[in-house]
This record gives C-alpha cells, structure tokens and sequence, in this order.
C-alpha cells in the first residue's frame, strides 16, 4: 500500500485521516458509556455532563490553540477563518480538556476526581486518529525527521522518514495495557489512573517531538514540548498543594 492512502468513493477522493477522527470520537464515547455502566459512578448525572461540556469546551478550544502555536508563522497568514479552525492538535485537546474539566468542577462545586473514567477512551480514541494519521502519510504533520535507521519509511515523498505514527500506536498498545494491569493489581486512589496517564503520554510525546521537523522557538523546544512541560508543573504544583493541606 502507497502513502498517503487516498481512496476513492463514487469518484470522490475520501479523507480517511477525517473519517477516522470521527469514528475515534464516536467509538470513545461509546467506550466511555460501556465502562460507566460497568462500574459504580460516585459522581451524580447531571454534574457529569457539566463535567463532559466543561471538558469538550475546553478541549475544542486547548486543542486549536495550541494548534495556532504551534507554527504561527504559517498559521497565522491564513486568511481563511474555516481552515485556521481547522488547525488542531491532540496535545492542546487533552490539556484544554484537563483544564476545562477543573474549572467546571469549581463551578458546580464537585470535588470528587472525575477523570479514571476516560483514560481508556482517551487511549482508544488516540489510537483510531494515529492510524488516520499514519495513513495519511506526510498530508498531516506527523511525519519524522528523515532517518538511515532501519525503521524509515517513505511516507509518500520518496524520503526515508521516521514513522511517528507507527512509534506513537505501539506506545499506546503498552500503555493501555500497563494501565489496566495498574488498575486490576493495585489500589489506586480516585483519579490517580489519569494521572499516570497524562503524564506517561505528555512525557512519550516530549521525547518523540524530537523526531518531528518541528519549528523550535523557545529553548530550542516546540510548542508541543513546552506544553508537555506545563503539564508537568501542573500535577507538580497540584501534589504539593495537597501534601500542604
């Protein structure tokens, strides 16, 4: 098979990076119903979708943002507003998501952790898009730098690149299945599991942003890496503010 792959349908070229998206959101939140009714919610309905309209706000705006960011150069002498609403990442969507979720709480007055129940979905969501990614070939950017190693692709430009993508869905494989053995053999504490999580995937995707043809602006990291880095200093600054309680 030859990247990009490009189907056609009824002489239409398909997006299958576009129709993946859609499919990952929509079999995430189907996961996330499923994993719900399977397990006791000590969070009442009616604070929980205040808590998913917060994260959705949150994530829709977290995720262009960091988008636009990420290369202003180019993004910002795009002059149609269509595209540059268009111009969004992952990263910005977890973390505008995480922050959009802690002011809802604040609002409705909810203390109880809220996110356990959406690491699976999350991984399994993330998943669906990379492989709409990795299809895609060097359409989107999240194509690597060109490499000798013998893990090289050619993408679709006749260049031997590193196939983040690919790096990035065995990742996820590892992840999903570290964290359900987290889960099934240790008592953890309510919201710990995402934790882990947006810290072990923040920390993966620091170390591959180096892979990348990224524009580096500050301290020779992306707007990605600087994000990942926030993060940290996020869940850093919110464990002393408990150990001082």
């Amino acid at each position: 098979m030859e990247l990009p792959f490009e189907p056609t349908l009824f002489g239409y070229t398909v997006n299958i990076h576009l129709v993946l998206e859609y499919l990952a959101f929509f079999l995430a939140f189907r996961y996330y119903v499923f994993l719900r009714k399977k397990r006791k919610d000590y969070i009442s309905s009616n604070n929980r979708l205040s808590i998913i309209l917060g994260a959705a706000i949150g994530a829709f705006i977290g995720s262009r943002l960091v988008g636009v960011l990420e290369n202003p150069l180019v993004t910002f002498s795009v002059k149609n507003v269509i595209q540059l609403l268009n111009v969004k990442t992952i990263m910005g969507g977890l973390f505008g998501g995480l922050i959009g979720v802690e002011l809802a709480k604040k609002i409705i007055g909810e203390t109880k952790s809220s996110g356990d129940l959406f690491v699976f979905p999350i991984i399994a969501g993330i998943f669906i898009g990379r492989i709409g990614c990795f299809l895609s070939g060097i359409n989107e950017f999240t194509y690597g730098v060109e490499t000798k190693f013998f893990l090289g692709m050619d993408l679709g430009d006749g260049v031997l690149r590193h196939p983040v993508a690919l790096y990035e869905l065995v990742f996820l494989i590892m992840l999903f299945i570290s964290l359900k053995y987290l889960q099934k053999e240790y008592v953890l504490q309510s919201g710990e599991l995402f934790k882990v999580f947006m810290l072990a995937y923040f920390g993966f995707r620091f170390c591959i942003e180096f892979l990348k043809p990224n524009t580096f602006f500050v301290l020779g990291l992306s707007t990605i890496q600087i994000l990942c880095i926030v993060c940290y200093v996020y869940y850093i600054g919110k464990s002393c503010k408990l150990l001082t309680v």
